[in-house]
């Protein structure tokens, strides 16, 4: 039962914050700090359990939930979903310590939705039911809407309602067709209808007509959730307006359920319409590339340019994914927990900032290296992360994602090789405007630089990348058996239903 754990450990907590009178805040604040441990040491114990070089999942609990509808409490862990659910509980322990002290109002019901919010992100990437899967989807949107619209900016009503019409018409469209495959899967065991996603996955072999319209309605809700160019322009306004631990989880999490729901639905389960859609996808995800980058190097406000950077990186992701082998697959994986080290630490860092100044406009800044020594490494160091230098994690992904999109298709490579440099530029220059140079205004003079709990987030966050730029084998090493089922299936499957419709 210890998946259950992982998804039932932020529940109960959430539930016992409940009963700590408001006034409490200090109280508050270490139950979420024990509940969220305590889930990231049951990740732990996940990922001890996990045996490497195996494809299929592991630890797979299976318990009859609502039989009548053929419904079931079905989880299980593979090499796809492993360190997603370890990143998501990493995140939340620093989520809570990041909000210590920047958080001041309403910190019990702050805290409850965060805790609610992680049970519904470990529940989405450990169901193996398609019933669950949509409950867990759905249970994310509530307190995500709540964390922006209660503790965010001053445009957070509007970020919110933006936030909430994508998701619920993407969530709308993927409820049609879970419906649809659901209706055309049955339980060799009782005669059912079932939401059994490993016999949905086994048994869907629909014609190619049927799988486009299923690809489309599957595919719509994930592309909003990366978010795939043209449907990103919620992104950087969430992103803007949420407290830093919602813009830290909503990159360092929640846009990995569009590229996970890529990898674990669109592929295995529509082979033929994921080869049919290989070349539109990799156009979009070029563009996003390359509109995400330019719209970056415009912004003033840093957390807007981290937020545009997103739709850069996670178009890098789609185009490794929709490589369709192992090299690009792999480094789309990778790139995943990559960008959500690099992404949320970079969140983190302008946290920082803003905490002290409460402004994030570049021009409020320059010099500041001379009076932040620390902080100012860490960023370099987490910066040089973000745009693949080698020795650091995204070097790694970005290098098997151009080795995949190359040998799939060399130009698509090119275009996606002008991202990275187009990263730099901006990255680089943002850097150079506000760590370098004189100090201009004389409330830079009197910052003061990263305090032990600040440098402990960071800390851990830039060991973590140093450890996935310098040795990957562990994390490649568990995800690869997977990925090759993945391919298997849509080697076997989709290429001929291509060939002979």
């Amino acid at each position: 039962m210890l998946l259950s754990l992982c998804i039932a450990l932020p529940a109960l907590t959430a539930i016992l914050l409940l009963f700590i009178p408001r006034e409490q805040e200090q109280a508050a604040r270490w139950l979420a700090l024990a509940g969220t441990s305590a889930t990231f040491i049951a990740t732990l114990a996940v990922f001890a359990a996990f045996a490497p070089g195996e494809g299929a999942f592991q630890l797979v609990e299976r318990i009859s939930w609502i039989p009548s509808i053929g419904a079931e409490w079905h989880l299980g862990v593979d090499g796809i979903s492993l360190f997603l659910v370890l990143l998501t509980s990493l995140l939340s322990v620093l989520c809570i310590l990041g909000s210590w002290t920047n958080i001041r109002e309403r910190i019990k019901e702050f805290h409850f939705f965060f805790l609610l919010l992680e049970t519904g992100m470990i529940g989405v990437f450990l169901a193996l039911d398609l019933f669950v899967f949509y409950v867990m989807w759905e249970v994310m949107l509530v307190p995500m809407f709540f964390l922006i619209g209660v503790w965010g900016g001053p445009r957070r009503v509007y970020a919110t309602i933006k936030f909430f019409l994508f998701t619920m018409a993407g969530s709308v469209l993927m409820l049609v067709g879970i419906l649809y495959v659901y209706f055309h899967t049955t339980d060799p065991a009782t005669g059912l209808h079932t939401f059994n996603l490993l016999l949905a996955t086994e048994q869907s072999q629909f014609p190619l007509a049927v799988q486009t319209w299923l690809f489309l309605a599957f595919a719509v809700a994930f592309a909003i959730k990366v978010p795939l160019f043209p449907f990103h322009t919620w992104l950087p306004d969430a992103h803007t307006e949420a407290p830093t631990a919602g813009s830290v989880i909503l990159a360092g999490v929640l846009l990995k359920m569009g590229t996970y729901g890529f990898l674990r639905f669109c592929l295995p389960m529509f082979p033929g319409a994921t080869v049919k859609f290989v070349p539109l996808i990799s156009i979009l995800a070029i563009v996003g590339i390359l509109y995400g980058a330019l719209m970056a190097m415009v912004q003033k406000d840093v957390k807007r340019l981290v937020a545009y950077s997103s739709v850069a990186h996670l178009g890098f992701v789609m185009l490794g994914t929709f490589a369709l082998n192992l090299e690009g697959l792999s480094g789309s994986l990778l790139q995943q927990i990559n960008h959500g080290i690099s992404t949320g630490a970079l969140f983190f860092l302008v946290g920082v900032i803003y905490d002290r100044r409460h402004t994030r406009m570049v021009g409020d800044y320059g010099g500041i290296a001379k009076v932040m020594p620390v902080y100012a490494t860490l960023f370099m160091i987490i910066a040089l992360s973000s745009v693949g230098l080698p020795g650091l994690n995204g070097f790694v992904g970005e290098f098997l994602i151009l080795l995949g999109t190359f040998a799939y298709n060399s130009t698509y490579a090119v275009f996606g090789t002008a991202g990275i440099i187009l990263a730099a530029v901006y990255l680089m220059w943002m850097y150079q405007r506000v760590f370098f140079g004189e100090i201009k205004h004389e409330e830079n003079l009197k910052l003061k630089d990263v305090t032990p709990r600040e440098a402990l987030i960071i800390g851990v966050l830039v060991v973590l990348a140093i450890w996935i730029g310098v040795y990957p084998d562990p994390f490649l090493s568990r995800m690869q058996p997977s990925l090759e089922l993945v391919l298997t299936r849509f080697q076997e499957t989709g290429l001929s239903q291509v060939i002979v419709p």
